[in-house]
């Protein structure tokens, strides 16, 4: 099996990660300036710059001469969030991934060896990669070869896909400057006094006068230029996280402006929550405000899922009821990845609604009637009628429970409140009362069962319950929940049967 290696190379990518939540600044002169006050020089920009006249290493003072570029700052925490993007991705070609990164250069080199029935052969696997690398929003090139070295080489000294076979190497590289081999700057001026500036003309030189004259150096430079260095590969155990932060230019104050913001960085996570088969579960988004404070907010709908605008809307309901106290300078975007959910119908099954449209309507409720006041109720651990709290609504998966067909059982409508009614008691037990203007003659009584609070209460047993089958004069039917209340003695009706 022939080895093959496709290594993946982003240039300019300090400029790259701060371009993925700008797309609009793309045609447009950019320039990023790196280092300490007053000293920071440009260290990225991109090609209209450039043409503009804008070299690297500027100083500050001298970008004030062009005005109508722009000018960022470089965002170490947005080069790394992109660098894990670009991990992830070329994680799902192949599970062998090792990071060649640079200061100002992205470079990943993968072990494709064995994945054509996969992926195809290599030229279509290297298209795909492109693609998914321009759908996180960075430009990159993509060499394949035989031999590690080569391929990271050609993909730094071309654009596009590149596939050369094997034996092909040297041919390839021969035309290909010397800077894509990272000279050091006594090498570099040894060979600009020889003359030498390609590959191919480094590759025709002798092996024994290289090494007479750079040592062991300048064997290992002849066999890069060759294509022919051995590399041992050093695969990288990276993890998932998808986070994706953007640090703002202009502090944000409206809504709005911060929906245009979160509605990229989703598509981002998205993507790379589709690119293993997975789905969003929830999503904690941190605002960096001014004055050094931070907001922070967790959305969780019920069920996993890549719908971006179910997420934009629960993200603009959440925060309308819980906004930030000040204006946003940054803002990180942290999602669990969870399973996907799909359910497959019947031919002849109804139509049921999405369940996505629930958590909208419960988000909804509860930026009217507050946090605490919409979700499921659960008992509570307590002998106290009525007493539950309010958790979150989740759908959890539990088999159904084998019922026999035929099975009748009452339905119990609850009273709130409960009805206050007259009662006349014989034998310690209900005998009439009167509900709703209409008097009632118990047929049956059930009880009583002892109920109230909790056990470290002197109210433990306070309260008596009923369940009665009455009929009144006009011969209709009543039957309900009654309680009494020991500590008040009074009767009221607390639910009725159907």
């Amino acid at each position: 099996m022939t080895t093959r290696y496709a290594c993946l190379v982003a240039q300019e990518f300090p400029l790259q990660a701060l371009l993925r939540f700008r797309p609009e600044s793309r045609p447009k002169p950019v320039a990023v300036l790196d280092g300490e006050p007053p000293f920071e020089q440009v260290c990225s920009l991109n090609r209209p710059a450039l043409t503009l006249g804008i070299a690297p290493g500027m100083t500050k003072l001298e970008m004030e001469m062009f005005p109508n570029a722009i000018v960022l700052t470089r965002s170490r925490a947005l080069e790394s969030a992109a660098r894990a993007a670009l991990l992830e991705c070329a994680g799902t070609f192949s599970p062998r991934v090792e990071d060649q990164s640079s200061d100002g250069y992205f470079i990943c080199v993968i072990d494709i060896t064995g994945t054509e029935i996969l992926f195809g052969s290599p030229q279509v696997l290297g298209e795909s990669l492109l693609k998914k690398t321009h759908a996180l929003g960075i430009q990159a090139s993509i060499a394949i070869s035989s031999n590690f070295q080569a391929a990271r080489c050609l993909a730094r000294g071309h654009s596009g896909v590149l596939f050369v076979p094997q034996g092909r190497e040297g041919a390839a590289l021969a035309p290909l400057p010397l800077t894509v081999l990272d000279l050091s700057p006594e090498h570099a001026e040894t060979f600009a006094m020889w003359g030498i500036t390609t590959l191919g003309e480094l590759a025709c030189l002798k092996e024994t006068e290289l090494i007479a004259r750079l040592g062991q150096a300048g064997k290992e430079l002849r066999l890069l230029a060759r294509g022919e260095s051995p590399h041992l590969f050093t695969a990288l155990e990276a993890d998932f996280p998808l986070e994706e932060r953007v640090e703002l230019d202009v502090p944000v104050e409206l809504l709005d402006s911060l929906l245009f913001i979160l509605g990229v960085m989703l598509d981002q996570l998205i993507v790379r929550a589709q690119s293993r088969i997975l789905a969003l579960a929830s999503i904690t988004l941190r605002l960096d405000l001014q004055g050094g404070t931070s907001h922070s907010r967790t959305v969780q709908p019920a069920l996993p899922n890549t719908d971006r605008k179910l997420w934009l809307k629960l993200i603009h309901l959440d925060l309308q009821a819980h906004p930030p106290q000040a204006a946003i300078e940054a803002l990180t975007l942290s999602a669990q990845p969870g399973s996907t959910s799909k359910v497959q119908l019947g031919l002849f099954s109804p139509q049921v609604p999405e369940p996505m449209r629930l958590d909208v309507t419960l988000a909804r409720i509860r930026s009217i009637v507050g946090e605490g006041n919409a979700g499921r109720a659960v008992l509570q651990d307590t002998h106290h009628p009525d007493a539950f709290r309010v958790e979150p609504f989740t759908v959890a998966f539990s088999p159904a429970a084998d019922r026999k067909s035929g099975t009748q059982r009452l339905a119990m409508r609850q009273l709130r409140p409960p009805e206050l009614v007259i009662v006349n008691v014989r034998n310690l037990q209900p005998e009439s009362f009167v509900f709703r203007e209409k008097r009632y003659t118990v047929e049956r009584a059930y009880g009583p069962w002892s109920s109230a609070g909790d056990w470290w209460k002197p109210t433990l047993w306070s309260l008596e319950q009923w369940d009665l089958v009455a009929r009144a004069h006009d011969a209709s039917w009543l039957c309900c929940c009654m309680t009494r209340d020991l500590m008040q003695e009074r009767w009221q009706v607390e639910a009725l049967y159907d």
